[in-house]
């Protein structure tokens, strides 16, 4: 589950440059506990302009702290001409529909994201549909409708237009640069991150974060497929290329993608452990099972978190159970609109 308190040093306005021709900036978040989300502006990439990685949430504010990071490296908001999106949660996406609509400059999104894209244009609101399918089918009907009764921020579905450009796995070339696409889902169907091979760089979006996991298993659609097991593979997935320096979505640089990888892998190995051992009490459904795990790295009950952050929890492990259940290790059946879980003996 994604820690929504992860702000830090790394979060304050400003630009770091992580190498010649390559920085990061953080963009303010309204109203999120992670209080702000990297983009990162690239010099050397393209020759008809600045190439920027995610385009943070459509806000004034985020505008106008692009304005000053730009002005920091003696460049405006004229010369972006091409937006990489890692995923199309809002905080990546809706300012770079945003930008285009302001400078016309292109916008890339991953081609796994397009369903679920449509789909946000067709919704009446922003409330997590899927998500909340995902709850009640883990017997937790009635956190659905605490969740469903939340003020969502509001909803326009203006924001949620196509990109330019729908990319698969491959290589997207500027003249003679370019960055590998490689796609990676799990926080989202259609993620992908961008690896610059030639300077050892990965743009990894939500996928790998240096201090907290992504949530897994929130969806504004329709839910579907096995979210955990897709992201463990795609973590897997990032062991197979050179390691590089992570440029994270939220938080700082880091040295090492393989090392937090690695991490991450570990800390899900035991999610799945403590799952699989609470079901030596009997069958359960997702939401009995996440009443008896700790959450966060402090160990935070079950019960004391808020009921977005409850969402997530039982929605991450309604995904674990997924996983020990393609592993052999526990059964599902559903029965009264409820997958009730069983470990195989």
């Amino acid at each position: 589950m994604t820690q929504r308190f992860d702000q830090g040093p790394w979060a304050a306005a400003g630009v770091q440059t992580v190498q010649p021709g390559v920085h990061r900036v953080p963009l303010p978040l309204p109203n999120d506990g992670l209080h702000a989300v990297n983009v990162y502006l690239l010099e050397d990439l393209a020759a008809d302009g600045l190439v920027m990685i995610d385009g943070g949430w459509a806000v004034p504010e985020a505008r106008k702290a692009l304005e000053a990071a730009l002005a920091v490296i003696g460049r405006d908001l004229g010369e972006i001409s091409h937006i990489l999106v890692t995923h199309i949660h809002r905080d990546h996406y809706t300012n770079a529909v945003e930008l285009r609509r302001l400078l016309g400059c292109r916008v890339y999104l991953g081609a796994g994201e397009r369903p679920g894209l449509e789909m946000l244009g067709l919704l009446r609101s922003d409330e997590p549909a899927g998500s909340l399918e995902t709850l009640r089918r883990a017997g937790a009907a009635e956190l659905a409708d605490e969740v469903a009764r939340m003020d969502h921020g509001g909803y326009d579905p203006s924001v949620w237009e196509a990109p330019d450009r729908w990319l698969g796995a491959g290589t997207l070339r500027f003249g003679d640069r370019g960055l590998r696409v490689v796609p990676t889902p799990g926080h989202t169907r259609g993620h992908v991150v961008y690896l610059d091979e030639q300077r050892g760089l990965l743009f990894s979006g939500d996928h790998v974060l240096p201090h907290i996991t992504p949530s897994i298993g929130f969806e504004l659609a329709e839910p579907g497929g096995r979210p955990l097991a897709d992201y463990l593979d795609s973590l897997h997935l990032m062991t197979r290329y050179a390691d590089a320096r992570l440029l994270p979505a939220h938080g700082p640089v880091t040295d090492s993608a393989h090392t937090r990888v690695a991490e991450l892998l570990a800390h899900h190995d035991d999610r799945l452990a403590k799952s699989l051992s609470a079901l030596d009490q009997g069958t359960l459904d997702a939401h009995g099972v996440a009443r008896r795990l700790g959450w966060t790295r402090r160990e935070v009950p079950f019960e004391e978190l808020s009921a977005f952050n409850r969402m997530l929890a039982v929605n991450e492990t309604a995904a674990h159970l997924d996983v020990l259940v393609l592993r052999g290790r526990a059964e599902v059946a559903f029965a009264n609109g409820v997958n009730q879980y069983t470990r195989t003996r």
